[in-house]
């Protein structure tokens, strides 16, 4: 699936094995979509060197602290923005 920019993503709750990128404490939270970064090789199949890895569409996702840290953010209003591959999101609304 390809999102634009300004679309609300959420990051799956997957829990693969091995080598990841996607930090835990982002997993089951929601962004915003604020770039698209195109197509590349995604790093977590060549950890493994994999032979036939697929390109993965990597996007700039941006979240608040009270987003990520609910009622601990010191500022709320703060914002962190992380770089996910699509195999990660699912549109925001996703049951």
């Amino acid at each position: 699936m390809v999102y634009r920019v300004g679309e609300a993503v959420r990051l799956k709750r997957m829990a693969p094995p091995g080598h990841v990128r996607t930090p835990w404490y982002l997993r089951g939270r929601t962004g915003i979509i604020e770039r698209d970064l195109g197509e590349s090789h995604d790093p977590e199949a060549l950890a493994y060197g994999w032979a036939d890895i697929p390109r993965r569409r990597l996007y700039r996702v941006r979240f608040t602290m009270a987003e990520v840290w609910g009622d601990r953010a010191e500022r709320p209003e703060d914002r962190l923005d992380a770089e996910i591959f699509d195999h990660w999101l699912e549109p925001a609304d996703a049951a």
